[in-house]
């Protein structure tokens, strides 16, 4: 169970220097701010945290801790369960690990 809520974890995380917001676009990640993007072998989830609504199961998301090939540490979120975008097969492999 984790007990503390997103927006905690996201602040607690960012004092950690993973500082990227990161979106999922297709086949891979993307820091919109950078116009970097990485394919699933560019990046490794460090640490991630479930999130679920406290009334709507549509608010369940997943808080990916993420750095790439080149250093950069950024955050992701990202739903899941009914509220879960369309991802490849191999970027859905790499953040279900």
């Amino acid at each position: 169970m984790n007990d503390k809520t997103l927006s905690q974890r996201m602040n607690e995380l960012k004092e950690q220097g993973y500082t990227k917001d990161f979106n999922v676009v297709d086949d891979k990640i993307v820091n919109s701010k950078d116009k970097d993007s990485y394919l699933p072998d560019d990046f490794n989830v460090d640490k991630f945290y479930r999130f679920e609504g406290m009334t709507n199961p549509a608010d369940n998301s997943i808080l990916y801790a993420i750095t790439t090939s080149n250093g950069t540490k950024g955050l992701l979120v990202d739903g899941y369960g009914t509220s879960a975008g369309q991802v490849s097969d191999e970027l859905r492999k790499k953040l279900n690990r």
